[in-house]
């Protein structure tokens, strides 16, 4: 059964056994929600799978298959496992909460409920959800420009995934958190998103770039830089200091700016030892892959001059990951 509202208006599962409690539940959220009731856990399954509601409301004891259970279940299927779930029980010991959280719940309503408590935890939870959706779409627009920038290119869209791989598993090394590591990961595909706006006739030429052709080349890191835009913070800002930053060189001499040591933002270093790592040990249309031990010996003998010495040390100490990852995403 099911409310008719407005269909911008987020939609809602409230599941419990007792017809009441549904009703109560109706009375609360019927002017601000669309509505879906469910008896059971089983019929509570179905109709999430059918509806994809943005919140589900789910009693624990019912006859049958319980909330726990339902949770359970709602969590280990992929159509469903990122609707949050809300419990509404009369169980009030700390030891319930603890096994429904471990379920899979976002929260913990009481019976008798609060209208309030209701309304306002329900409105939490659902702004949640549209931040965690604004975050994945932003991601895929970032993917696909990144990709978008792959079709322009000679590169294979394996190059990028490897090494975004490189990039945070030294982020890791070097300390970053989970999140900064995960948004260097999505920031470094953007890195020669310039390319677009580079002539075909210049990117794809087959022989050597001469000195006023090599000069528009240079320009996709500014390039890069204009179309990604700058940003107080983020994995957008981050994406901006990679584009622009990633062909700098620890000594100087790198372009499009001659920024030099500190001056270089630390995910740009990082992004140019894992873009030039991959680019040495990948086949192309124009050069043999280097074997691992060529590549290797070329960073150090970078050190201090195209890559900063500290990285290069971090770098090389992960190669077992490294390696797993290039084995992981190999050229086919």
């Amino acid at each position: 059964m099911m409310t008719t509202h407005q269909p911008n208006q987020p939609l809602i599962l409230a599941v419990d056994d007792e017809a009441s409690n549904l009703q109560l539940l109706r009375h609360v959220l019927q002017d601000q929600y669309r509505l879906l009731f469910a008896k059971d856990g089983p019929r509570a399954l179905e109709l999430a799978r059918q509806e994809r509601p943005q919140l589900i409301l789910l009693d624990v004891m019912m006859p049958g298959m319980t909330g726990y259970e339902t949770c359970r279940l709602l969590k280990a299927d992929p159509v469903t496992a990122a609707i949050p779930v809300i419990f509404v029980t009369a169980l009030s010991e700390a030891s319930d909460e603890v096994v429904g959280f471990d379920a899979g719940a976002v929260d913990y309503i009481t019976k008798p409920v609060s209208p309030p408590i209701v309304r306002a935890r329900v409105r939490t939870h659902l702004s949640l959800v549209g931040v965690d959706e604004l975050k994945r779409t932003r991601l895929e627009i970032v993917q696909r420009l990144g990709l978008a920038a792959e079709y322009k290119d000679n590169e294979t869209g394996l190059h990028v995934i490897r090494m975004s791989h490189y990039s945070r598993i030294l982020g890791l090394a070097l300390g970053m958190t989970e999140a900064e590591a995960d948004d260097l990961l999505h920031a470094a595909p953007m890195h020669d998103v310039g390319k677009i706006g580079i002539p075909d006739n210049i990117l794809r030429k087959p022989g050597p770039l001469d000195a006023d052709e090599w000069k528009v080349m240079q320009s996709h890191a500014t390039i890069g830089g204009d179309i990604i835009g700058k940003h107080p913070s983020g994995m957008l800002a981050m994406a901006y200091d990679v584009a622009v930053t990633h062909h700098e060189k620890w000594d100087g001499s790198g372009y499009p700016n001659g920024l030099a040591g500190d001056q270089i933002p630390l995910v740009g270093r990082i992004v140019a030892i894992a873009d030039v790592f991959d680019a040495l040990t990948s086949a192309r249309p124009y050069k043999e892959a280097w074997p691992i031990e060529k590549a290797v010996d070329y960073l150090e003998q970078q050190r201090g001059l195209h890559f900063e010495g500290r990285l290069v040390d971090l770098f090389l100490k992960q190669m077992p990951a490294l390696l797993e990852v290039k084995q992981r995403w190999a050229e086919h």
